[in-house]
């Protein structure tokens, strides 16, 4: 996520309400295709569309709800979902018969943050597609209230990402968030009590990108700018052979990765040291080390906040925005004094300055030490060291250079077997707690499920 060059506090945030315009949903996939192609997906692979298409139909039949949960590994994966669709379930249903009269589209929740880093623009064209906001920090019941409604009442199913946020990993899931299957059963809950028979399912979707025409090269050029920016030295052709065996390749261009990771996270120990007491210890194993590292980071925004170091990080990522949030967009800035205002311009600064720990943090909280040493193939490295030149550009800040392309990308889709919902509403009705994580639980296997089968085709 960009820096926000917030220098003043602001007016609070405003819920944007949802309002699906259906012409420019028409605009939308006339342009997709070239959307793409500017994004560098060249190719798009779906598997299993015809069971989404089977579902809209008895959907637009009356006879089910559909939650959408997709994976999360990048923020390409609304342009996925469009090209799933607008485009791999009209086709799908054509080639198995099946009959959709209705319109292909979804509602879905995003990030009301969006529209603070990508702009007005994109908040428009998310409001107009749909979408609905949702503060992730906190019990955001309006938010809530709209999309259980939607989820309930409206056209179109709605679209979810458990995993809450981006991970940048294609074979890696992050820990799913409870929210998803809630949301199933109150849909349960309200087709109960209006004496519906719809059934409710979540239909998984597994995404995943892969380049094209994987290039050693790119990913050795994109080491290699690593180490400039971090003043590593560089290996020549001097202290190579001229043909070396692929293997000892392969076992320096992971030692270069090692010597990054190492390098930035010694860099960044030194400044939490430096400015913020914590003593590094660099006796200690890398994965102990970055864990130290990001707990330290989060500490020092929640210590700013006055929150507590409660659940996982993601939880405590959210917590401290949400706070960063309230003493940035303030309800009560026109009845302030002069003097007030500027003090609250004066907290907002400070605000945005502390909740830049959480974000450096975001960068890092899926990264782990055997991601690439378990399958070093050239779509790990790209996306590790991906994620290590975003964490370095945002430390830079505007001067950090974008990611380096490293070719056209190839985007599998990957519809899973639907979960019936309502066949375990009875059990959600005795055993709420247990109801949602059994059933966040399947969902996860499932999504890993459609990991391994993209990974394979």
């Amino acid at each position: 996520m960009p820096r926000l060059p917030i220098q003043t506090a602001q007016p609070s945030l405003r819920f944007i309400p949802p309002d699906y315009t259906p012409w420019l949903r028409r605009l939308a996939q006339a342009a997709l295709p070239l959307l793409l192609l500017c994004r560098r997906i060249h190719r798009t692979e779906s598997r299993g569309a015809e069971r989404l298409a089977a579902l809209l139909a008895e959907q637009q039949a009356g006879r089910a709800r559909l939650l959408l949960a997709f994976r999360h590994p990048s923020t390409l994966d609304p342009l996925l979902m469009a090209q799933l669709l607008w485009c791999g379930v009209p086709r799908a249903a054509r080639r198995a018969g099946i009959r959709l009269p209705g319109t292909v589209h979804s509602q879905f929740l995003y990030d009301r943050g969006i529209p603070l880093w990508a702009g007005p623009l994109a908040g428009w064209l998310l409001c107009h597609l749909g979408g609905i906001p949702i503060q992730r920090g906190k019990l955001d019941r309006l938010a809530l209230k709209t999309a259980r409604d939607l989820f309930a009442h409206g056209p179109f199913p709605l679209a979810i990402a458990p995993e809450g946020a981006t991970n940048h990993h294609g074979e890696l899931l992050s820990p799913l968030e409870p929210g998803l299957a809630q949301m199933a059963f109150w849909c349960c809950e309200d087709l109960a009590a209006e004496g519906r028979s719809e059934q409710v399912w979540i239909v998984p979707v597994g995404l995943r990108y892969s380049l094209l025409r994987p290039r050693w090269q790119g990913i050795d050029a994109l080491l290699a700018g690593l180490e400039e920016r971090l003043d590593l030295q560089v290996p020549t052709d001097a202290d190579t052979s001229a043909a070396p065996a692929q293997a000892a390749l392969g076992d320096r261009r992971y030692g270069r990765l090692i010597a990054i990771a190492e390098r930035l996270l010694a860099l960044l120990e030194d400044f939490y040291r430096e400015a913020h007491g914590v003593r590094p210890e660099r006796e200690r194993p890398f994965l102990e080390r970055i864990d130290r590292l990001r707990h330290a980071a989060l500490a020092v925004a929640e210590g700013q906040f006055g929150l507590l170091a409660k659940g996982n990080l993601q939880e405590r990522c959210r917590r401290i925005e949400q706070a960063g949030w309230e003493r940035i967009y303030r309800a009560d800035l026109d009845g302030l004094s002069p003097v007030a205002r500027s003090l609250a311009d004066w907290s907002a600064g400070e605000a945005a300055l502390r909740m830049g720990h959480m974000r450096l943090v975001e960068h890092f909280a899926s990264l782990s030490g055997s991601y690439v040493a378990e399958n070093p193939s050239p779509d790990r490295y790209a996306e590790v060291l991906q994620i290590l030149w975003r964490a370095v550009a945002w430390i830079q800040g505007p001067s950090g250079a974008a990611v380096p392309d490293l070719g056209p990308l190839l985007a599998r889709i990957t519809v899973g077997d639907p979960i019936a919902v309502s066949e375990r509403f009875a059990g959600y009705q005795q055993n709420r707690r247990g109801a949602v994580e059994g059933l966040t639980a399947e969902l996860g296997a499932s999504l890993e499920a459609a990991i391994g089968l993209a990974a394979t085709a």
